[in-house]
């Protein structure tokens, strides 16, 4: 994506941001409103955004402004700075003459208000209902102990050890595990395509929980227990029956004959069971010159003598994920004169069957003599050689990884998990869900400034307002409740956040003010006004640094 795509797609941005900001910074502010209020606190302006105001309306004490940079707002208190000159019978109304505890209040009640926010949001998804990952089990290799223990691809989890499982969330907590032991589970799954129940008794492995945002230090995993399956996406070869029909590499079948298909194990069986004396008619989802997303496209194969039974190799595909969507700029790949749609056959003479073969064969690249690569493109075998580089790559934990790339990416194959809506049925089961849907979000968040200074996680992974904007948009987009639930996250982040011990933040001035508690008296000026220079250029610091990250994400630096 250019440079002018990306300014498009961040205008786009602009109204879901201002929205979801505008309401977070809004209860944030009113907060502190409602409890200076309370406690007396004259209350000067009421502002959201900073800078010039741009309405403003005022009603007795308080002007109430709309400001013109929508990236924060304020509540001025009278009284609020110590040194100010206040009158004896103005102190009543004095924020800073308010005892200590009152001045707690204030300040706590802003972030506060976020995390009850928070809880509101998702008690409102909760009874709308949300999307969850149902708990079926993906594709299970023959190899793996998940198949030798018994699952089997498409089986629906029931229980675990006795509890009830309802969604994949449910088994993943399940298999949480605070200590390194393993674990004895009895498992009730339905087989796909039956009523009747199967219970599986095996032993899981305590692993390190690939998840460092999680508080549970351990899993129990059963080695190819997953719920991810190949998905319908295919290669398709030159020349083949479906080239002839103008289906392309990249295209996803939907239906065979009219029966839907979603993942790559179901093509087979589907296939041989067709008469290959009558004609085939296949749904494909793809993209052709012109189109802005996938549209569905019918084909119809009259039958051939060649053609003596369906299947993938006689009407010519293959799974997608040898075959190249994209090759990087300015990349090993690039020079070498690899190109997107290329297949690749094998490495350093290793023939590929997956896309794990490649990523295995290039990180193994000794740091001397080229990679000898070959692909197959218009039909021919192309030799190409490529000197890989090491290159710093994101992984989906957050953490960073070190390895030699070429610079490819290939055309994915993974089906959507197959989803769920849950929804709660009366007001306490979704009050119950709002809690500790925020109470997981709190506790994530808090664990990603953990793995941070533990350097588990990237600080590449910081991100700014930009980071905001294009989430916001995106969840707008998908719709009502993903967009709720990203605000109910953002609203906690913005709770942690603000209860950080960093002067100029909340949290800072409730630290001066527990200091107050401890020597029965506030902190100096000079120590305040210090503390609170360092907190500005620290805050000054972070802001720049997420949005260097959001920068650089965008320009792929």
């Amino acid at each position: 994506m250019n440079i002018f795509s990306y300014l498009q797609s961040g205008l786009s941005a602009i109204i879901p941001f201002v929205i979801l900001l505008g309401i977070l910074i809004f209860v944030h502010e009113l907060g502190h409103f409602l409890v200076a209020r309370w406690c007396g606190v004259r209350v000067e302006v009421f502002s959201l955004g900073f800078g010039k105001k741009l309405l403003k309306y005022k009603k007795g004490d308080t002007t109430y402004a709309l400001s013109l940079i929508p990236l924060g707002g304020y509540v001025k208190m009278f009284g609020e700075q110590p040194g100010d000159n206040i009158s004896e019978e103005d102190k009543k109304h004095s924020f800073t003459h308010k005892n200590v505890w009152q001045r707690i209040a204030v300040v706590i009640a802003g972030p506060l208000m976020n995390f009850f926010f928070a809880v509101l949001i998702f008690f409102a998804v909760a009874l709308i209902g949300e999307d969850a990952k149902t708990p079926v089990v993906g594709d299970v290799a023959q190899n793996t102990p998940a198949y030798a223990a018994g699952f089997r691809s498409g089986d629906k989890i029931v229980s675990i050890n006795e509890t009830q499982v309802n969604t994949w969330e449910d088994l993943q907590r399940a298999l949480s595990l605070k200590e390194n032991h393993n674990l004895h589970i009895d498992v009730v799954v339905q087989r796909e395509g039956s009523e009747e129940t199967t219970k599986i008794a095996t032993d899981a492995k305590a692993e390190p929980n690939p998840n460092v945002l999680s508080s549970y230090e351990y899993v129990a995993n059963v080695d190819g227990l997953t719920p991810y399956s190949a998905g319908t996406t295919i290669g398709v070869l030159q020349g083949s029956p479906l080239a002839a029909l103008g289906v392309q590499t990249g295209d996803s079948i939907t239906s065979i004959n009219g029966q839907k298909v979603a993942y790559w194990r179901q093509l087979e069986d589907t296939l041989a069971k067709q008469n290959s004396k009558e004609a085939l008619t296949l749904e494909v989802l793809g993209m052709r010159e012109g189109d802005k997303e996938a549209k569905p496209i019918t084909v119809t194969l009259a039958p051939t003598e060649s053609i003596k039974t369906y299947s993938m190799a006689s009407l010519g595909f293959e799974s997608s994920e040898l075959y190249l969507s994209k090759v990087m700029d300015n990349s090993p790949a690039k020079a070498a004169g690899l190109h997107a749609m290329d297949r690749l056959v094998s490495i350093n003479n290793v023939t590929l069957k997956k896309w794990e073969d490649v990523i295995n064969n290039i990180k193994s690249f000794d740091g001397k003599n080229p990679v000898a690569v070959t692909v197959l493109r218009d039909g021919q075998n192309l030799n190409l050689n490529i000197t890989p580089k090491m290159t710093t790559q994101m992984l989906p934990t957050g953490t960073e990884e070190k390895r030699y790339t070429i610079g490819i990416a290939p055309i994915a194959n993974i089906a959507a998990p197959e989803l769920m809506v849950v929804r709660s049925e009366n007001l306490g089961q979704a009050f119950v869900r709002g809690v500790e849907k925020t109470w997981d979000v709190s506790v994530m968040t808090v664990m990603s400034f953990v793995r941070l200074f533990q350097a588990k996680i990237s600080p590449k992974n910081i991100g700014g307002v930009i980071s905001i904007g294009q989430a916001a948009s995106e969840t707008f987009k998908i719709g009502l409740t993903q967009f709720l639930q990203m605000m109910a996250i953002i609203s906690v982040n913005l709770f942690i956040l603000n209860l950080l011990p960093i002067p100029v933040l909340d949290g800072g001035h409730l630290v001066f003010y527990a200091i107050e508690v401890v020597k029965g008296a506030p902190l100096s000026m000079r120590k305040m006004e210090l503390a609170q220079q360092v907190g500005l250029a620290l805050l000054m610091s972070l802001m720049i640094f997420a949005l260097f990250n959001d920068f650089t994400r965008i320009l792929g630096l």
